[in-house]
């Protein structure tokens, strides 16, 4: 049995799940949310039961040192070296990471000079990665967000501003997610059985949608950040740049502040001046709620325009995935979707299947012209597989 922790950690939260690998098995999970606040909450889960309790966390390291204080606890390790490896969900590896990595200083040098393209994201890698450091020399794996989009072209990665802005700032197209579309892009093959062009469509309160042909990515909607792209929860996806300059303009604010604002006051929320809460817009669409409809109804057309390039991109699509929060979860959004691309796409799905799916499950008929999935996605495994690989290699070379 090898343990392999996947760490997901953010500004102020720090997520993870435990695997034995390589069966796959999840041993344990939890969170700790409100890093750095006197109400902070913990919670692990573990053999069908869960503790919680809040208390201070003033920082990362400390939330790290309590991690493994609970893991001690309730003897799901009896010493470090049970834990084989770490592995870490980053946001941002840049032109250079196009594949997993053994993070050690050097990986940790190159995030600190990628915190300009993620200054949200990158930070709170870095200090987990020390936290994990001083706490233990347990081997750690960076699990690059980007990196599965590097197969990409540059025709498709490149904005059409002065070429200098490319080279000097490295402005480009990165994508994100790419963790969960490498996932379902594998989860995927496994019905359909042949070389395949898949369309995936990853929704949550962030969404991305990626076209990929063979098991690579060839598009994908998020660009130099993960604002773009089709609407989402709070951020507003793709919009008229030179609207920026004249809200600022207008409201008598700063760039800085509008961007604010396209990430978390518009989209869904923005739109319906009501919930950025799927679940709460809903209710109110049937309720006939008029902004509730518009906001759901632009959100569809979004990803239906997303899904109708990336097939014209691929020239043609054999599956179309439906995954995340809401993707996984929500047969009215999927089926607001499927609405607007059956007729072109000759589409046809199973209303008793989607409406009962709460797993994986293909929920389009046999006459459908293309397959209609839906797949829970797993970025966490993905982290430990990659994980487990890079230091069972790691351990082989140095004995060898």
């Amino acid at each position: 049995m090898k343990k392999i922790v996947a760490v997901n950690a953010g500004s102020s939260s720090f997520k993870f799940k435990i695997f034995d690998m390589p069966s796959e098995i999840i041993i344990a999970s939890g969170q700790i949310e409100k890093i750095g606040h006197e109400d902070s909450v913990f919670t692990i889960v573990f053999n069908a039961k869960s503790i919680k309790k809040i208390l201070p966390i003033n920082n990362h390291k400390q939330a790290v040192e309590l991690f493994f204080d609970a893991l001690f606890e309730n003897k799901i390790i009896s010493n470090y070296n049970d834990i084989f490896g770490v592995g870490h969900r980053v946001a941002q590896g840049g032109i250079e990471f196009k594949k997993s990595e053994l993070f050690d200083d050097y990986v940790k040098q190159k995030l600190i000079e990628l915190t300009p393209l993620a200054p949200l994201h990158n930070p709170s890698n870095i200090i987990v990665y020390d936290a994990f450091k001083q706490v233990s020399n347990i081997p750690q794996v960076a699990v690059f967000d980007t990196a599965f989009h590097h197969t990409i072209k540059k025709e498709d990665y490149i904005y059409a501003i002065p070429y200098k802005y490319y080279k000097k700032y490295g402005i480009r197209r990165y994508g994100f997610h790419g963790t969960s579309h490498r996932y379902l892009s594998q989860r995927a093959n496994d019905y359909l059985k042949k070389d395949s062009k898949i369309i995936i469509c990853h929704l949550g309160s962030g969404s991305s949608i990626a076209a990929i042909k063979n098991g690579k990515s060839v598009a994908t909607s998020m660009g130099f950040t993960p604002l773009v792209g089709v609407i989402m929860g709070t951020r507003s996806g793709d919009i008229d740049p030179s609207i920026l300059t004249f809200l600022a303009e207008h409201e008598k604010t700063s760039t800085d502040k509008i961007i604010d604002i396209l990430y978390k006051e518009s989209g869904l929320l923005g739109i319906s001046e009501l919930s950025n809460d799927a679940r709460d817009l809903q209710l109110a669409y049937e309720e006939s709620h008029k902004k509730a409809r518009l906001a759901i109804d632009l959100w569809a057309r979004s990803i239906a325009n997303y899904i109708g390039q990336y097939f014209i991109r691929l020239g043609g699509v054999d599956a179309i995935i439906f995954s995340g929060g809401i993707g996984e979860n929500s047969p009215f959004y999927r089926k607001k979707v499927i609405n607007l691309i059956k007729n072109s796409l000759q589409i046809e799905i199973d209303d008793t299947l989607n409406e009962s799916c709460q797993k994986e499950k293909v929920i389009s008929t046999p006459k459908s012209k293309v397959k209609i999935i839906v797949i829970p996605t797993d970025e966490e495994l993905m982290i430990a597989k990659d994980t487990y690989q890079i230091v069972s290699k790691l351990i082989y070379n140095h004995n060898d």
